[in-house]
């Protein structure tokens, strides 16, 4: 037998083989079953997060636009500690309102006012043209109340190749009642 046929032949005859060690197979996956199980949390964590901060912003912006009385400080404490209590989350949020209102003979977005909670800027005149895409059409004199909330996310596990997240919600909901909701009181 030459030496050729007899790689061929050893090379057959382990591929063939079928006797493998269980506790090898173990240990070579059982690792890996940790990390898809760990990493099967962590993505349903984040999208658990990500749609009780969504369900959040769409609260506040139906409760602000059922609102007969003028806004003030107080009233937009009282909607940041319930974006908390309704995120329950130890990371930190930011809530932002914005009150725009469209004028057709200009054809553009005017901010009426901005307030925020947490560490983030109210909106400036500049900031609402820049949003112009994302708002919706509406008719003149009309205004809209944008609710802008942002939590962050840290996974538990951090080596399943998801780090913190950002998550950012842009909710906009028309006053239901009066233009009360609308007017900010100092």
């Amino acid at each position: 037998m030459s030496l050729c046929s007899e790689i061929k032949s050893r090379v057959r005859a382990f591929w063939d083989d079928s006797d493998a060690s269980v506790t090898v197979e173990f240990v070579m996956a059982v690792p890996m079953l940790f990390w898809a199980l760990a990493a099967c949390y962590v993505f349903f964590d984040g999208y658990r997060q990500s749609a009780i901060n969504l369900k959040a912003a769409y609260t506040i912006g139906d409760l602000v636009s059922r609102e007969t009385d003028n806004i003030n400080d107080d009233y937009l404490d009282s909607m940041y500690k319930l974006h908390r209590l309704l995120t329950r989350t130890t990371s930190s949020t930011t809530l932002r309102l914005t009150v725009v209102r469209w004028d057709k003979d200009d054809n553009r977005f005017y901010k009426k006012w901005s307030q925020t909670r947490g560490s983030i800027d109210p909106l400036t005149s500049g900031d609402v043209l820049l949003l112009t895409d994302k708002l919706p059409k509406m008719a003149n004199a009309d205004e809209v109340i944008l609710v802008e909330t942002t939590n962050s996310f840290t996974p538990t596990f951090t080596n399943v190749g998801l780090g913190t997240l950002s998550l950012d919600n842009f909710v906009f909901t028309a006053p239901r009642f009066t233009t009360q909701a609308t007017t900010w009181e100092p």
